[in-house]
């Protein structure tokens, strides 16, 4: 299970002086009430890079390479900006890093039946995150499993093991059924234990099949619009479940570094649930009041909000439509006295596309590929693998940070008989939020990004009452890694630090923000600089063993740490 809404962990901030904490020298720590007022006022900017992975192809879908920074235009709400950052990737590989024949390494011989190793050049920032999403609740067994020999194939022959893979299920309720993991076969081997997991599909289809024969057989539209009702509002609410259990992923993945995709496995999810059925009775009884009602039940706008947050969160969506390629007018209900000859296809035809169309959406607008009308995924997977393996990413630093609001990008290339794909738009998050989502993915996935060397260190827990106990915990901040404001007899550093805890449950403490500002006389400055800043606290938490985090943010630098330990509380 994950969670992420600190429902049974309490974690409460508290100074704690006069602990001993042997082999880190320290001075006494003051806490002011108001430590981002004190000192000297210095005017801190929130400068942050706005990364997009740019997938360019001809009209064949074959990917172009060969381009550079100079082929490519951005456009910020309609607006352009300059191109900061460029990375050309072809087959796995920068393609400005090509090292010389003088020191490249002996490669081994080869042997046989064993797959060559790969040579991996890419910084760690362009590592892929893959989650394989299997929604059990939105899909039927026979087609999952079909799918499953393909996307076997696909782990164990596509996805490098340099990237990480993770797979999740959700069966009315959100599964972590493997962490991530560097062996794809690890994932695919699971995939076969999946395939004995009910799936809540053909409940849909049975419930469907009956409301379109009450249809049929019905006289009245007033007796057979609440069971239409009924329907939907059923599938409404099922379906509010299934988005909320997406983007508890998405938040998830929010701090993560690297590039983030979800592969989204299922039979379609219904943009406006109960649409087809609302139409059968309209075109039946010739009366336009189910149409009015049939709008309170349309979730494109949860859709919006589900692909704004996947690209606030740099999360990219493939998904497949399990299904394959689907005919109309398999409702196999005889509708000959509707009055109307092929209404049952044209029903059909209306469901079909408003289980496709959140699909389309999800990847559309995120940057990714949807997998449409498709008996065998294969080929198609094979072009997600392209995605994987070659690309552009560029970077352009905006002009605002921190606004919180929602911005539209659009990037062309100047070369002609091109296609482009890339996430639509992103949030400008502000600094506390960004901080908090690393914090919380090195949380949940035990990320830990640490160049600045922060100490952290725990202490003996005191007992309080029941289960809750006061934890001891230092901090020690780096002096020579921070930046340091020269000021008339003394340097200042701003910085800032997030605390967070995770049980073995899942259950998750909020992310606490503590602002202090540090000050160090100009003659004691040599001295200082090899040494830490030790700040202390105690945590209140629950027995049980936990996973606690710490991140550092250097407001003057713009630098950010995150250091992670394992904790039992109590007996």
């Amino acid at each position: 299970m994950i969670r992420g809404r600190g429902r049974n962990l309490s974690l409460l901030l508290l100074l704690m002086v006069g602990i001993a904490w042997p082999g880190l020298a320290q001075e006494p720590v003051q806490a002011p009430e108001d430590a981002e007022n004190e000192g000297t006022y210095v005017e801190t900017v929130d400068v942050t890079v706005v990364n997009l992975d740019v997938y360019v192809t001809d009209k064949k879908g074959e990917p172009i390479t060969g381009l550079t920074r100079d082929d490519f235009e951005i456009f910020e709400n309609g607006r352009p900006v300059a191109i900061s950052n460029f990375f050309a990737v072809e087959d796995r590989q920068p393609v400005e890093a090509q090292p010389p024949a003088a020191v490249a390494e002996p490669q081994a011989p080869a042997i046989p039946g064993m797959p060559e190793e790969e040579h991996f050049a890419l910084p760690d920032d362009q590592r892929l995150s893959l989650v394989i999403y299997v929604d059990n609740f939105n899909i039927r067994p026979f087609n999952r499993n079909r799918v499953f020999r393909r996307l076997r194939d696909f782990l164990i022959e596509k996805v490098s093991t340099h990237d990480q893979v993770m797979l999740v299920t959700y069966d009315r309720s959100l599964h972590m059924r493997h962490d991530f993991t560097s062996d794809p076969t690890l994932i695919a081997s699971q995939l076969f234990e999946l395939e004995e997991l009910a799936a809540f599909g053909v409940h849909w289809d049975s419930e469907r099949r009956d409301v379109l024969r009450d249809i049929n057989d019905s006289d009245s539209l007033a007796a057979v619009s609440w069971r239409v009702r009924q329907f939907a509002e059923s599938g409404y609410n099922d379906l509010s479940f299934s988005i909320g259990a997406i983007k508890e992923i998405v938040t998830s993945l929010a701090g993560m570094p690297g590039r983030k995709v979800i592969l989204y496995v299922s039979d379609g999810l219904q943009m406006l649930p109960g649409e087809d059925l609302y139409y059968a009775l309209n075109r039946k009884f010739s009366d336009s009041t189910p149409l009015t009602e049939m709008r309170q039940f349309d979730a494109s706008r949860r859709f919006q909000e589900l692909t704004a947050h996947a690209n606030s969160s740099g999360v990219t969506f493939y998904t497949i439509d399990a299904a394959g390629l689907r005919a109309a007018g398999g409702a196999n209900v005889d509708m000959s006295s509707a009055g109307e000859a092929g209404l049952a296809s044209f029903v059909d035809s209306m469901y079909i596309q408003s289980l496709q169309s959140p699909l389309r959406m999800m990847a559309d607008d995120t940057g990714g590929r949807a997998i449409i009308n498709a008996n065998d995924v294969g080929p198609d997977l094979d072009k997600v693998a392209a995605d994987f393996s070659t690309y552009y990413s560029l970077g352009y630093t905006p002009s605002h940070g921190g606004t919180g609001r929602y911005y539209k990008i659009n990037v062309k290339v100047k070369q002609k008989g091109t296609r482009v794909r890339h996430r639509n738009g992103y949030r400008d998050k502000p600094l506390q939020a960004r901080m908090s989502d690393t914090t919380r993915a090195s949380l949940i996935y035990g990320y830990d990004f640490n160049p600045m060397g922060i100490v952290l260190r725990v202490g003996e827990p005191e007992f309080v009452e029941k289960d809750l106990f006061n934890v001891p915990v230092l901090v020690g901040i780096p002096l020579g890694k921070i930046t340091l404001l020269p000021l008339e007899e003394a340097r200042e550093g701003k910085v800032k630090l997030y605390f967070g805890a995770i049980d073995d449950g899942g259950d998750m403490s909020e992310i606490s923000e503590v602002p202090i500002s540090i000050q160090i006389p100009n003659a004691e400055l040599e001295e200082a600089l090899g040494g830490y800043y030790p700040y202390q606290i105690q945590l209140r938490m629950r027995s049980g063993p936990h996973r606690l985090t710490v991140g550092l943010w250097d407001q003057l630098g713009a630098e950010e740490s995150f250091a992670s330990k394992s904790v039992r509380v109590g007996s």
